[in-house]
């Protein structure tokens, strides 16, 4: 898919739907949040969550008084409807509009979350891509978290193709300077009751 179909695409998913009408759907994003306090984070933690969207990772995180908020998505449609949802308190973060293999990071962040965005990258330039932005925005001793669909997992979403990972295989995406400290599974229960296995993965950047 080209990186304007993906836009296209993604616009129009949130345009059309509610957010509990998309299978990714979390009221309260446990593991996510169980993961960034793993990594130490604390309220001057610099965050970037990458394909937030109408998330409400964002959400939780403004009650936990994290001060230093990125949430990037290709959607504008779902980050205008996060901000609806957060009122006055979508002043508090920065909100970016972008494709993820074509970002120009503006900034560096101590902490990259992705839950589901990097697992609808399935050509090998677009996961290069991916972790060119990844290594050119966290700083040395930073972490990244992903989580995508599990080995066992589902091989399409919305009807898109994914390509599910392991530990491993995000470990050969990101190279030598991300060092894995911690890899778990999840069981994701839709709003409709289905359930998708993900893997979540944490690495540590050395240098």
């Amino acid at each position: 898919m080209s990186d304007s179909a993906r836009q296209v695409f993604w616009e129009g998913v949130y345009s059309s739907k509610g957010e509990k009408e998309v299978s990714w759907y979390q009221d309260n994003p446990a593991t996510s949040l169980d993961l960034i306090a793993l990594t130490g984070a604390s309220r001057g933690t610099a965050i970037v969550d990458i394909g937030g969207g109408a998330s409400r990772l964002v959400d939780h995180l403004l009650v936990k008084k994290f001060e230093r908020i990125t949430v990037l998505d290709l959607s504008a449609a779902a980050l205008d409807a996060a901000r609806a949802r957060l009122g006055e308190d979508a002043k508090k973060v920065r909100w970016e509009a972008a494709d993820i293999t074509q970002w120009n990071p503006p900034a560096h962040y101590d902490l990259w979350h992705d839950r589901a965005a990097f697992h609808f990258l399935t050509e090998p330039a677009d996961q290069i891509a991916y972790a060119e932005r990844v290594k050119r925005a966290v700083n040395a001793g930073g972490h990244v978290i992903i989580g995508t669909f599990a080995p066992d997992g589902p091989e399409k979403c919305s009807g898109l193709p994914v390509v599910r990972h392991d530990a491993a295989s995000l470990s050969g995406v990101l190279g030598p300077d991300f060092e894995l400290v911690d890899t778990r599974r999840h069981d994701h229960v839709t709003p409709w009751g289905s359930v998708q296995r993900f893997q979540f993965s944490t690495f540590r950047r050395g240098k």
